[in-house]
């Protein structure tokens, strides 16, 4: 068991080696902290610490650093989420103000969190999967181009411009619009891509059978859009940090890397981790090993979202500042929900 005043010395530890980099010793905490007893009173406790794995000596008469263990009771149990300044909850406003669109406000998203952090930061895009299509519209940019809009009631929006094997008029565009709306208005983004693969047969031809090829056409453009609504996204930013800390990390980055590369692991990870009542979640260290990130910590926000939740966070060695990264990741996360609410950012 370790004692309150044994707690009270792993986070004395943590936020010290967060703040050095170097392994702490007795005399440092005697010397930075108020505990109001002799350094071989804190090397006791530091012994019992090492017992029960939360630090470890690095180097043989070295001080201790934490271990992942030991990041993991200071995060649930110690550490303590401290606000961000008004200066900086001023520029996450700034900064995230008048987007032009919801690609524009999560590009923005990261990028002030990388700014807050110093690491890397990871929005996942809200999920339309839910949503129903409110809205078609057909435009026609010559006879053989179109450019078609589907809308969602979550606040997607997409565009596609869609080559066409026939010249059309303004009837016959009107007469697709209206087609097309019957079939997918009011349905469910699921519901409207079965429909749009069915196009085509017996069941769904068109009144005038010369737009038929026109149809089919439109139709597998939609469909592959609707796809785009389901698809999970995640989109990063900072990634350049990671070169500049890999001091911190015990082994290679390049696992890290190739998962900002690929996206789809670190998307399951964050999709996967458990949040407190608060909306945050920590992954730490050797926890994320079975996605192949086990030098990495993780910490993530929750943020609603059309349709759902969706999670904001960064990523960086397990040796960074956990409350501060927390504060960060939840405010931001507050004025990127606050956005899609009052604004209502498009896709």
């Amino acid at each position: 068991m370790v004692t309150e005043r044994g707690l009270e010395v792993l986070r004395a530890i943590v936020q010290d080696y967060v703040a050095t980099h170097e392994p702490v010793g007795s005399k440092s905490i005697v010397e930075r902290h108020a505990f109001g007893v002799s350094a071989a009173t804190i090397r006791n406790d530091m012994a019992l610490l090492e017992d029960e794995d939360l630090i470890v000596a690095p180097h043989t008469s070295s001080g201790r650093v934490p271990t992942d263990k030991g990041y993991r009771l200071f995060v649930n149990h110690l550490a303590q989420v401290r606000p961000l300044s008004t200066g900086q909850r001023n520029a996450i406003e700034t900064f995230l103000a008048d987007p032009a669109d919801l690609d524009d406000l999560m590009a923005r998203t990261v990028r002030v969190l990388t700014q807050l952090t110093g690491q890397v930061a990871l929005a996942q895009y809200p999920s339309f999967a839910r949503a129903s299509i409110t809205h078609i519209e057909l435009v026609a940019l010559a006879p053989n181009r179109m450019l078609v809009v589907l809308v969602t009631d979550a606040g997607g929006v997409s565009q596609r411009i869609a080559p066409l094997p026939i010249d059309l008029d303004d009837a016959d565009v009107a007469v697709l619009r209206a087609q097309l709306a019957s079939l997918i208005t009011g349905r469910a983004v699921s519901e409207a891509t079965d429909r749009m693969q069915s196009v085509g047969q017996p069941d769904q031809t068109v009144t005038a059978p010369r737009l038929q090829p026109a149809l089919i056409t439109l139709a597998a453009v939609i469909s592959e859009e609707l796809a785009e609504f389901r698809q999970e996204r995640l989109v990063m930013a900072g990634a350049a940090t990671l070169a500049r800390r890999e001091q911190d990390f015990r082994g290679s980055i390049h696992p890290l890397l190739e998962a900002i590369e690929e996206q789809v692991t670190l998307l399951r990870l964050m999709s996967e981790m458990v949040t407190d009542e608060h909306g945050l979640a920590t992954s730490i260290g050797t926890e994320n090993a079975p996605f192949g990130l086990g030098e990495a910590s993780i910490v993530a926000s929750n943020y609603a979202a059309p349709g759902g939740t969706a999670r904001v966070g960064v990523m960086g060695p397990t040796r960074m500042d956990y409350p501060s990264n927390l504060a960060a990741a939840r405010a931001v996360a507050r004025y990127l929900s606050r956005m899609l609410e009052e604004d209502g950012t498009t896709r």
